[in-house]
């Protein structure tokens, strides 16, 4: 039976031990934290899985919450200047072809982490550092870090040619609440771009006490998003900072969550990291290969909403290919071959990301189009689910010109036709 090492216990690393586990492979997980020490432990994120990760959520009896957490059946875009105007100057709703969902990961990465050692994995609680992989690695056949941000990422060299950014692009606040106002439209992921300033995200999600709100609030550094909350401060008084924030610049946000609280004790999170792309394998002094997985190696900005999507997604592309390799070495080459496989994918994500942190004129105009046109409206939405058509019509401005007469053309036609 082959010995695979996962080292960290977040998305990626739990659905890729747990899936080589129903494979047949004798598989460690080595995390600093145990399930009760997460469940009870700061929020980590916020998140929303769209479609396909859903389904492979579903396909590898992970979903949990299927009963229990909201339908998330659209995404709003509204785009306003940081000003305090009454009502945002762009306002439309892209409706999803399957319903997203949202659910604390501090309840679900405890329950992955108690299943996978009920499936018969062996749970290890360390913090590993580099030293610890040169005395770990020759007991395994491969050895997989997916430990998200972490200091252990630095391992991995940067990759200065596919990493635009040199710091953090954001700084970001997060909350989840109860007693918030539900978004007129019923369950909708909704964001709000404030231009030159950041963006205010909030969501339906599923956490430790029933449904409730993520509040995310993403603040251009040293801009009029920054809360000025202390480090170090309560959960009430980073809450009472982001109101502040939601009062003087998305008032109409401030409506809806103005009568909220923080869901629990430990609901808050503040903090910032830089995007970055990393070289996907390092060889250790003792010649150990160690190979990267998902935001490990390719840590995107939140603002596209695709990390926990990314880290699914890459799970399953590594775990196809572990299986696939049969009784082969996981050698240099099987590694660097699996981390292109999943790099086809995050590379649209990266350069969505990048559009959206830069805000391009095209990117204004096509929101102010899909305000008129709802095809668009729609096709932005459903690209949560799948990045890869982006390129075609989003990222570039020229391509983005060329779309949008195309169907400026196509309803022409479809006019003409109707007075015909």
């Amino acid at each position: 039976m082959r010995k695979i090492l996962v080292v960290g216990a977040g998305q990626s690393g739990l659905q890729f031990a747990i899936g080589l586990l129903a494979e047949g492979y004798d598989v460690t997980l080595v995390d600093p934290q145990g399930p009760e020490e997460i469940r009870t432990g700061r929020v980590r994120s916020s998140q929303c899985l769209f479609g396909p990760a859903l389904r492979r959520e579903r396909r590898h009896g992970l979903a949990l919450w299927d009963d229990e957490a909201p339908r998330i059946e659209g995404v709003a875009v509204r785009v306003a200047e940081p000003s305090g105007a009454s009502a945002p100057d762009i306002s439309w709703i892209g409706h999803l072809d399957e319903p997203a969902q949202s659910v604390d990961q501090r309840l679900k990465m405890s329950a992955w982490m108690r299943l996978f050692a009920r499936s018969g994995g062996t749970l290890v609680r360390h913090r590993v550092e580099a030293e610890d992989l040169e005395h770990l690695g020759p007991e395994y056949d491969l050895v997989v870090v997916a430990a998200g941000h972490s200091a252990l990422s630095e391992i991995f060299p940067r990759n200065d040619r596919r990493s635009p950014h040199h710091g953090p692009q954001r700084s970001l606040t997060l909350a989840y609440l109860t007693g918030a106002q539900e978004h007129p439209q019923g369950g909708i992921l909704n964001r709000t771009s404030l231009t030159g300033a950041g963006a205010v995200f909030s969501l339906p999600t599923h956490s430790l006490d029933g449904a409730c709100h993520a509040l995310l609030v993403e603040a251009v550094p040293g801009g009029p998003l920054e809360s000025g909350v202390e480090p170090g401060a309560s959960g009430e008084e980073v809450f009472d900072g982001l109101l502040h924030v939601l009062r003087r610049h998305a008032p109409w946000e401030h409506e809806r969550f103005v009568g909220a609280r923080p869901a629990d004790p430990t609901a808050v999170l503040r903090g910032a990291y830089s995007p970055v792309v990393r070289e996907p394998v390092v060889r250790l002094g003792n010649g150990t290969l160690v190979l990267g997985m998902a935001d490990t190696v390719v840590a995107n900005d939140p603002i596209t909403a695709q990390g926990a999507n990314m880290a699914s997604l890459c799970a399953d592309i590594y775990r196809r290919a572990v299986v696939d390799h049969g009784r082969r070495p996981f050698d240099e080459r099987f590694m660097r071959s699996t981390f292109a496989s999943y790099w086809w994918y995050a590379r649209q994500v990266t350069a969505w990301s990048k559009v959206l942190l830069t805000g391009p004129p095209h990117v204004w105009d096509l929101y102010r189009f899909a305000e008129r046109h709802q095809g668009t409206a729609d096709r932005f939405a459903n690209s949560f689910s799948d990045p890869t058509g982006l390129i075609d019509w989003f990222l570039h401005p020229e391509r983005a010109v060329q779309y949008m007469d195309e169907v400026r053309r196509e309803l022409s036609s479809e006019t003409q036709r109707l007075l015909l």
